[in-house]
Formats: C-alpha cells, sequence, structure tokens
C-alpha cells in the first residue's frame, strides 16, 4: 500500500513539474510593443476572424497574402508591417499560432483564401519560423499559391522544382538567422528566386516586439526596415 501512494505522489510531482515547465514556457515570448505600433498609420481596419487571425483589407486589393508570425512572437508585433502591405494594396491576413509557435499549426492558412473569393492570387509567407513554416505548408499546397515570401528565414522544404515564385528578404545586421543553414537550405529555393539585403537591417525589426536576443545591432529604424519590406512584397507580387 505504502508502494502504491508513493508512486502516486512521485507522479503526481512530475506532472506538476512539467505543468510548471510549460508555463514558464508559453509566458516566455517576445511582446508586441503597443505605443510603437501605434505609432505607425493605420491603412486599414483590422478584422478579426473566428480563428483569431486578423485581416487587413485594402479597398481593391491586388492579391492576398497569408503571414505566420516568428516563433514566440505575439502575433500583433507584426501589425505594421500588415499595414503597410495593406497601404500599398496587398490584403493581408496575420495568424495567430498556437503558443507563438507556428510549428504548432503549420496548415493555419487551411480556408482562408476560400474566405475572399474576390481574390485570386495568393501568396504565403512569415517571419523566421514561420517563414520556414509558410513554406513547409505550401510545398504541400503549390497548386494554391503564387509564391513564398522568407522573411529573415529558409526553406527546408524542396520547392526547387515547383512552379513557384520565392522572395528571400533579410537584415544585413541578422545574426539570429543561421548564415549557414540559410547558405545549405538555398538549394531548395528556384534558381531565380528573389533574394533582397536590407542595408543595417536586423532580425527583430520586421515587428514591433523590441530586440531580439542574439540579434545584430542595426544601423536603420525599424520603420525603415518595414517600409522597405513592404515595398518588395508589393513589387513581388505586382510583377509575377
Amino acid at each position: 500500500m505504502f508502494a502504491k501512494k508513493r508512486r502516486f505522489w512521485i507522479i503526481l510531482l512530475v506532472l506538476a513539474v512539467l505543468a510548471g515547465a510549460c508555463a514558464l514556457y508559453a509566458g516566455d515570448y517576445y511582446r508586441a510593443d503597443p505605443a510603437a505600433i501605434a505609432a505607425f498609420p493605420a491603412s486599414a481596419v483590422p478584422q478579426p476572424l473566428s480563428d483569431g487571425s486578423i485581416v487587413y483589407a485594402p479597398d481593391d486589393p491586388i492579391a492576398g497574402f497569408i503571414f505566420y508570425p516568428g516563433g514566440k512572437v505575439e502575433h500583433t508585433a507584426y501589425e505594421p508591417l500588415m499595414q503597410a502591405c495593406a497601404a500599398r494594396g496587398v490584403l493581408c491576413v496575420l495568424t495567430q499560432m498556437p503558443l507563438r509557435l507556428a510549428v504548432l499549426d503549420v496548415n493555419a492558412a487551411d480556408g482562408i483564401a476560400q474566405q475572399f473569393p474576390h481574390i485570386d492570387r495568393w501568396y504565403i509567407g512569415g517571419h523566421s519560423l514561420g517563414g520556414s513554416m509558410a513554406a513547409s505548408h505550401l510545398a504541400k499546397h503549390v497548386q494554391e499559391y503564387e509564391g513564398l515570401v522568407l522573411l529573415g528565414s529558409y526553406s527546408t522544404a524542396d520547392l526547387s522544382a515547383g512552379d513557384v515564385d520565392v522572395l528571400s528578404v533579410y537584415g544585413s545586421e541578422d545574426r539570429v538567422l543561421n548564415a549557414e543553414k540559410y547558405a545549405s537550405n538555398r538549394s531548395n529555393l528556384p534558381a531565380d528566386f528573389t533574394e533582397l539585403v536590407i542595408g543595417g537591417g536586423c532580425h527583430a525589426f520586421f515587428g514591433m516586439y523590441g530586440a531580439q536576443e542574439g540579434d545584430g545591432t542595426p544601423s536603420i529604424t525599424a520603420e525603415e526596415q518595414i517600409s522597405q519590406t513592404a515595398d518588395a512584397i508589393a513589387q513581388f507580387v505586382t510583377t509575377r
């Protein structure tokens, strides 16, 4: 009897430790900076979807863009980038991920395009881990998208033989993006993919969530990096 009680309390203790560890992990993430976000102009009224995603819709969209946020980053930190893209005519859908990890919902984009039947050209992409997971989703749904946008990210899925356009953007001072993995995974992209290196840009400045651990020191502002990124995305979806 004593042995059974002891096992019970040991199991209970282990479960409590695991629950505590999960709670600590879930609470350790980069939070959106409301004051910094409020300083950006709003070009579209955010429209929430039932799954927690947020839509930024211009009056006459030229294309649709589904965005996966970076790992352990609050998704609303990317509102300035979404607003900037919407100001340039791109309807953006900012997805919300479980525990802020796109790897837990790689297919978050499923069913989104069907909610906007007036848009016939769709792109998908994301930042950091979000970009890699967007690429993984696209690899299994190539016929549904015109292209992929990677921000401080790379694709581990082989897209080299598919009929898909790719835009890769990263900052020259990005020290979070693994340069070796970025280089070794270039072969997964089409030979004619478009690459843009933002001079003075860093990893964190695609969103508004403050400095990121291990990142380089930027020599431009987040506003400048977001503006250049939105310009590149708008040009990419317009010329394809």
